[in-house]
């Protein structure tokens, strides 16, 4: 039976549902769209390339490992943790020679993979011609892998030859006789072009590949004894399997890691498997913030419908419906709207996460090489979370209209009720509390992983606040805002009784704008807070005159080498991450001598005069979270995976300028992939033209005072924040369109207020006047409350974070969103308000519902 009236209801009542509609369409989509990102993450595909035409890869294990081991009631519990290390982990050369030995194995052919950008004259200077494809080099002996074959040429046999990829060629008109300069690990050298090879098939697209001499290859790997990986081709009549196995089984006892079929891309594609990490962080946070707002959205746009029906659900407690069949019969119209929304949301989802996955790829944050992945769990989590929504969202806003006496209801339908249930002023105030305990403990953390979550949790939960404590705040606003609006005229003072009688009404349009203000405000200030605080501290910790910088991979050591005297320091900087146990902490690698000269990061123990290769400088931050002070020893995992013990030598305050750990700059760069030094500082008396005239045969290599190179820095932070807006506007998009939809709900319910108000004698302009000063009041609200929940937050992520109650706000860009949601405001008002007033008032009047 109520199923029935349900049906009949939502056919008939299809304009008041439409709200609800798209509020919940908007939020399947959302949900879908993040959990194929989040899938991606978790399932995404990294085919193989390099290793096409090679079955079985062997590769050093590219994870730190810890096991734990509790006893407990007479039982043992063992737990084994693994984290990813940031930089590739090398294998021994010895295992060849093992391998070799393996019965089925016909090939071993041991890889090399180094960075090397070849540097092509252009126009303006030196670039590069890859198209966008990374560039590796390899030795020679390794194309089988793939297999390369030349088509042109011979292979490289002196140290000065090379061989390019046909797609370099192709791009560079580039031949066999040719001279190329190229930028690897050591300083850019000259090879002549010797020959052209092509991969077998087309399945390369993400990389250009340089082929060196063997011997050439060696030297600029920098790994002696050392390989990336090795290929093993099994015999003819050889099952792929069975060589695996007998691989897995000759390196028992060694950490080195066996791959076959999918698992190869991950060996190949490091960044692409450092990736899944990133997505899976960056679906989860942005589909858990979808699903808050969400739900936060939908109770709104219920409750409002809900309302719009008053009379009706009054008329049917009047004729003995009982609270049960009441909240029936709203629990199954929302499931019937919840079911067409959550499909065509889920299904609007499948493009949007294809598209969010091509616009992260464009961004840099997820490597190309990273296959999208979509499957049907992701669109049954949005329906299923639709449908609960919108279930829950129901049922609370069906509490009061449920509740209430038989011989009332018709008296509470005809007008709004004075105060709120006192129910919902306690839940609002416990949610004012939680939101006020997670902005106190959001001014305690002091890393960006822990505090990130926080902080968009404690905007919505306040925001949360504000939706049930709402009618208390609107009615607080009329008797602010009463005496300026009265002096406006007749559609001031109508606008003054409306917001003080249907303050429930106006509760509804405040909460979305609230949360957007809010919101939006916190997603723009929250990373340029943190970037202003870590440039400052470095500006005023870099003592040198000049700084080099690279278009390129980065400065070469021996221009450094080349601008010091017995008078002048130059400090190379190459930056990595480290693991201390499983924990991550970002580190840097500097060259010792003279190091005060040019660096200072306000040292508050020990000296940095103490950094060596066997010691380790640490910021005041991980000294206080590794328990460390001058003379302790500090054990951690470097870039590559390799373990070092060192002596903390140093205690430093400007940890977030300068990173967590600093070490000495040769000690780092044999474990990174990159061994360039990002920039370089030199303390010097010479001038910048002299030091570029030093600098000149290095291409690419920049002269720039440091607050040039400041300015380089920040705008490589903006391009990285790129990417937490663009993650964050989808979620800022759906609270907007769910503001004006609440808008648009709000002012056509009120169809025959208008309609009384034109019989009265009031004529359109002044009607549309009141709607206007009603927007105007509830923006002036909303912007209040939003803007001093994102100052609250935005405060206590500052002292956490830097230890500064400044947040970085900028002035034009706070404007900026007040007047987005002002336009809002004034459009899902105006828009609906005018078609409201086309209707005929004496029709419209007279009307039964």
């Amino acid at each position: 039976m109520m199923l029935r009236y349900a049906l009949r209801t939502v056919r008939h009542r299809k304009g008041g549902f439409l709200g609800a509609f798209l509020a919940l369409m908007c939020a399947a989509a959302l949900i879908t769209a993040c959990g194929t990102l989040l899938e991606t993450g978790l399932r995404g595909t990294i085919g193989t390339e390099r290793y096409a035409a090679t079955p079985v890869v062997v590769s050093a294990d590219q994870n730190v490992h810890r096991t734990t081991v509790k006893h407990k009631k007479g039982k043992t519990k063992t737990k084994h943790k693994a984290k990813p290390i940031a930089e590739r982990a090398w294998l021994s050369e010895n295992l060849t020679t093992r391998l070799g030995r393996v019965p089925g194995a016909d090939r071993v052919i041991p890889e090399l993979t180094f960075l090397a950008e070849p540097l092509i004259p252009t126009g303006t200077g030196t670039g590069t011609s890859t198209g966008g494809r990374t560039a590796y080099g390899h030795a020679w002996d390794s194309a089988a892998l793939t297999p390369y074959t030349l088509t042109t040429g011979t292979p490289p046999r002196a140290q000065d030859e090379l061989v390019i990829d046909r797609y370099l060629a192709d791009r560079t008109r580039l031949k066999p006789g040719d001279r190329l300069t190229v930028q690897s690990t050591q300083s850019p050298r000259t090879y002549r072009i010797t020959g052209i090879a092509a991969p077998t098939g087309d399945g390369i697209r993400h990389q250009t590949s340089l082929f060196f001499s063997t011997a050439e290859a060696r030297r600029l790997a920098a790994h002696p004894g050392q390989v990336t990986a090795i290929g093993v081709v099994p015999a003819a009549g050889t099952d792929t399997a069975d060589l695996e196995a007998a691989v897995a089984k000759a390196l028992r006892g060694t950490t080195a890691q066996v791959s076959s079929g999918d698992e190869r891309g991950p060996v190949e594609f490091l960044d692409a498997a450092a990736a899944r990490i990133k997505l899976v962080s960056m679906g989860g946070a942005m589909g858990g913030t979808s699903l808050l707002v969400a739900v936060l959205v939908v109770v709104g746009t219920f409750a409002l419908s809900v309302q719009q029906r008053h009379r009706e659900l009054a008329l049917l407690r009047a004729i003995a419906a009982t609270p049960g069949q009441i909240r029936k019969l709203l629990g199954r119209e929302a499931l019937l709207v919840g079911a067409a929304a959550g499909v065509a949301g889920a299904l609007a989802g499948l493009p949007l996460g294809s598209w969010l996955h091509g616009r992260f790829v464009a961004l840099g944050a997820v490597p190309a090489t990273l296959q999208h992945t979509v499957s049907v769990f992701p669109l049954f989590a949005a329906v299923a979370a639709t449908l609960i929504g919108a279930w829950a969202a129901a049922r609370v806003s069906s509490r009061r209209i449920a509740r209430i006496r038989p011989a009332e209801a018709l008296a509470e339908a005809a007008a709004e009720r004075g105060r709120p249930a006192w129910g919902r002023i306690l839940a609002g105030l416990v949610l004012l509390a939680g939101g006020t305990v997670l902005v106190a403990v959001l001014s305690v953390l002091r890393t960006e992983p822990a505090s990130t979550p926080v902080t968009f949790l404690a905007v919505v939960v306040l925001a949360s606040s504000v939706a049930l404590l709402g009618p208390l705040l609107v009615r607080a606003a009329a008797a602010v805002l009463g005496a300026p609006l009265r002096l406006t005229g007749p559609g001031g003072r109508l606008a003054t009784a409306n917001l003080r009688g249907n303050a429930t009404r106006m509760a509804s349009v405040v909460t979305p704008l609230t949360l957007l203000i809010g919101m939006t405000c916190t997603v723009l200030f929250v990373q340029p807070t943190l970037g202003h605080a870590a440039r400052a501290q470095a500006r005023e910790g870099t003592r040198a005159d000049w700084v080099l910088t690279a278009e390129g991979p980065g400065v070469p050591a021996q221009a450094a080498r080349q601008l010091r005297t017995d008078r002048d320091v130059a400090t190379e900087v190459v930056r990595t991450t480290v693991r201390v146990g499983l924990d991550k902490y970002a580190a840097q690698g500097v060259t010792p001598a003279g190091l005060t000269r040019t660096w200072d990061p306000d040292v508050t123990a020990g000296s940095l005069a103490e950094l060596t290769h066997n010691t380790v400088a640490v910021s005041e931050l991980a000294a206080d979270q590794l328990h460390l002070k001058p003379g302790s020893t500090l054990k951690l995992t470097l870039g590559d995976g390799t373990p070092a013990t060192l002596t903390v030598a140093a205690v430093y305050a400007k940890g977030l300028g300068f990173g967590d750990l600093t070490m000495a700059h040769d000690l780092v760069a044999r474990h990174v992939d990159n061994p360039l030094a990002g920039t370089v500082l030199v303390s010097t008396a010479r001038s910048q033209e002299e030091l570029a005239a030093a600098v000149r045969k290095f291409p690419g290599v920049r002269v720039v005072p440091p607050a040039t190179a400041d300015s380089l820095q920040a705008e490589r932070l903006q391009a990285n924040a790129e990417v937490n807006y663009f993650a964050m506007g989808l979620v800022l998009a759906f609270t907007a369109i769910a503001v004006v939809n609440t808008l648009a709900m709000s002012v056509s319910e009120r169809v025959r207020e208008f309609a009384l108000l034109r019989l009265a004698g009031a004529t359109r302009r002044q009607v549309l006047r009141m709607l206007r000063a009603e927007a105007l009041s509830v923006l002036l609200l909303a912007t209040t409350l939003g803007s001093g929940i994102a100052l609250a937050v935005l405060t206590a992520f500052s002292i956490g974070m830097t230890g500064s109650a400044a947040p970085a706000v900028t002035p034009l860009v706070y404007v900026t969103v007040v007047a987005a949601a002002g336009l809002l405001a004034l459009v899902g008002t105006a828009l609906p308000g005018r078609v409201a007033l086309k209707a005929r008032p004496v029709t419209v009047a007279t009307a039964r519902e």
